[in-house]
């Protein structure tokens, strides 16, 4: 059986039959358009996904400590772009490893940040407070938490956890209930259960997934 091809063929037609809409790329309509992207977003340029994303983003901000090049940080960006964050902050190292985030850094705004301290001050500016996740004698469940609306959910270097300054720093930390043997889960899955903990509570869920047109 032969695996079906991703996304779209050329706009059928030709030039001729191309649709009147500034937000479409001759490109992609003439070659088709293979992208990991939405069905609404098929043959759009990456500038107007990007603008149309940017009036719909969400309140909340994802940071990651990046001390030894985690390889969970393109798994978070991804996340963040499928659940519309306002922006990734990295936090350390400028330098990740962006496999992991399939192309959607060029859809998702990433910050980066020194320090700890440089990202603190950052929030403070916004007037966002700052949440750990990490499984931390004294944190707090997640579930049942009342997120606010815009704030910061901040998580650790993968195998370490936070780092003192970020524990110090959070407003509150928070563990993600577990149930085996493991202590902990790897920070791209714990990322993802907090963001959707957060779209849970202050996000009006959509009526499709955005895989049918």
């Amino acid at each position: 059986m032969e695996e079906s091809e991703v996304g779209v063929p050329p706009w059928p037609g030709g030039p001729e039959a191309w649709p009147d809409d500034p937000r479409y790329d001759p490109e992609l309509l003439a070659h088709g358009d293979r992208r990991n992207v939405a069905d609404r977003y098929r043959y759009w340029s990456l500038e107007a996904i990007v603008a149309d994303l940017d009036a719909r983003r969400h309140t909340f901000h994802v940071a990651i400590e990046n001390w030894q090049h985690d390889l969970n940080i393109g798994s978070v960006v991804r996340t963040a772009n499928a659940f519309l964050a306002a922006r990734v902050h990295i936090v350390g190292r400028r330098r990740w490893n962006r496999r992991g985030a399939m192309v959607t850094d060029r859809y998702q705004h990433v910050q980066h940040h020194a320090s700890v301290s440089d990202l603190i001050t950052w929030a403070n500016a916004e007037d966002l407070p700052v949440l750990g996740v990490d499984n931390l004698p004294g944190s707090v469940p997640l579930e049942g938490y009342p997120l606010p609306r815009a704030c910061v959910l901040l998580f650790g270097q993968e195998s370490v956890g936070l780092s003192d300054e970020a524990r110090a720093a959070a407003v509150d930390v928070l563990h993600i209930a577990q149930f085996g043997s493991t202590r902990s889960i790897n920070a791209g899955a714990a990322a993802a259960i907090a963001m959707h903990a957060w779209v849970t509570q202050h996000a009006g869920l959509p009526a499709s997934t955005g895989l049918d047109g």
